[in-house]
C-alpha cells in the first residue's frame, strides 16, 4: 500500500518527440499578446509564422493550446476616419434632438 504511487509513472508516448523549444512557444505567446504586426489590426498565423520562423501549423497549435484568438479582441478601437468625430456628433444630435415628425433609423 505504501509504494503504490511509485507504480503510477508516465509511460513513454508514441509519436515523434517535441521539436519546438519552450523559448519559441514563449515568444509566440508573448508576441501575440503584446504586439501587433505593422499594417494590420492583429496577428494571423501566417504573419506570426514568418516573424518567428515557425510553420503556420505550429503557430496554430500553440495558439490553440494557450486559447489565443487574436482576431477576437476584447478592446475597443476608434475608427481611423478623419471625419469620425464629426459623424458621431451628427448622429448623437439626431438621437438627442430629432427633427419634428422624423424617424431616426440606426444602421
Amino acid at each position: 500500500m505504501a509504494h503504490r504511487l511509485d507504480r503510477l509513472l508516465d509511460a513513454p508516448r508514441p509519436g515523434a518527440a517535441r521539436t519546438i523549444e519552450d523559448s519559441h512557444v514563449d515568444s509566440v505567446v508573448a508576441k501575440t499578446q503584446e504586439s501587433v504586426p505593422a499594417g494590420a489590426a492583429h496577428w494571423s498565423t501566417r504573419t506570426m509564422a514568418r516573424e518567428i520562423r515557425l510553420s503556420q501549423t505550429s503557430v496554430s497549435r500553440i495558439w490553440w493550446a494557450f486559447g489565443l484568438q487574436p482576431r477576437r479582441q476584447e478592446t475597443f478601437k476608434l475608427s481611423s476616419d478623419p471625419l469620425f468625430v464629426d459623424k458621431v456628433r451628427d448622429n448623437v444630435v439626431r438621437y438627442l434632438d430629432p427633427p419634428l415628425k422624423a424617424m431616426v433609423l440606426r444602421g
